[in-house]
């Protein structure tokens, strides 16, 4: 299981990098853009994030995940207005839950937790984050993909890329990796 913790960690770090990456190669102006008003913009998703990450991760192991002071309504108001506030929030989520996660132990991975009183083992509760976290990131590199009209920088193997990438990867003799482990050392795909 202490495997787990390091693979998983791994993966959300990845994620992180994805979202940075992304802020990184659009205007400022875009990173507050609505499609229409039912939609999010990036803002709104990274203030989610960062209510849904404090929410959960303070006092993981020992309060409702789903904290009293949490105004989950109010993380959809797209009221964020500098590129500044918008990463002091990425990194402050970000921050308290990986804090968090880098402290448990394979043995908290079978405890109880709750999330707005329904009951989650610590491997439940992070699974269930796996979920929600790269399913964000997916819109937020999704909507910089539309706000970079011509010249966005593929944050994985770019169109007509496979073939190579492929005849890189086969060349090199087989070896074990987490699959996160070029990118997150080296800022490659």
């Amino acid at each position: 299981m202490e495997g787990y913790l390091e693979s998983v960690i791994k993966q959300f770090e990845y994620y992180r990098m994805l979202g940075e990456k992304t802020f990184g190669q659009i205007p400022e102006e875009e990173l507050f853009w609505q499609y229409n008003e039912d939609s999010n913009s990036i803002a709104t998703i990274v203030k989610h994030l960062w209510g849904n990450m404090l929410s959960r991760w303070t006092d993981f192991l020992t309060t409702d995940g789903e904290k009293e002071w949490r105004d989950r309504e109010s993380e959809f108001d797209n009221d964020l207005t500098s590129k500044e506030e918008l990463l002091t929030k990425w990194n402050e989520g970000w921050d308290c839950f990986l804090t968090t996660l880098k402290s448990l132990t394979a043995e908290d991975l079978s405890k109880i937790i709750y999330i707005r009183n329904q009951g989650h083992t610590v491997l439940e509760a992070i699974n269930r984050q796996l979920a929600h976290y790269p399913y964000h990131v997916g819109q937020i590199v999704y909507i910089g993909k539309m706000a970079t009209e011509t010249g966005w920088t593929s944050l994985s193997i770019p169109r007509g890329g496979s073939q190579a990438f492929n005849q890189d990867k086969f060349a090199q003799p087989k070896h074990r990796e987490h699959f996160t482990d070029e990118s997150l050392n080296q800022g490659n795909k």
